[in-house]
């Protein structure tokens, strides 16, 4: 076993479970003021309801290396909207007024990274869908 592959092993699990807990925390404070507050930034409220999922299910699928590539690129996506659209005019450590990008840029070079290098050992994907086989 390859340190990289225990390195991406962690990486897939903590990426995982944070877009896990955050698409939990949308559900819980209410799918409709989650879809309110996107349409207060100009956002369609149905894309919160499409983020959330994303966010709930796909943790939980990269906990488990299943989809990985696939789940990979689209907290990339998530995460570049929310830098772009939320986050980036507080600049990358905030402006006393809010949080900035510095954590969504971070989860979206993790996300890269397991885009990248999607092909674990230690992955449900590797075993289903190993060439080896």
């Amino acid at each position: 076993m390859k340190k990289t592959e225990i390195g991406a092993l962690i990486l897939r699990i903590f990426l995982g479970l944070s877009f896990f807990i955050h698409g939990l925390s949308k559900f819980q404070s209410g799918m409709d003021n989650t879809a309110g507050w996107f349409e207060s930034i100009g956002i369609p409220g149905f894309m919160g309801y499409i983020v959330a999922t994303i966010e709930l299910l796909g943790g939980l699928l990269l906990i488990i290396g299943l989809g990985t590539r696939y789940i990979a690129a689209l907290f990339v996506l998530i995460m570049i909207g929310a830098i772009v659209k939320v986050k980036l005019a507080a600049g990358f450590m905030g402006n006393g007024q809010g949080a900035g990008y510095e954590l969504d840029l971070a989860f979206a070079v993790m996300a890269a990274f397991l885009f990248l290098n999607s092909n674990s050992a230690l992955s449900l994907d590797s075993k289903l869908f190993s060439k080896a086989q």
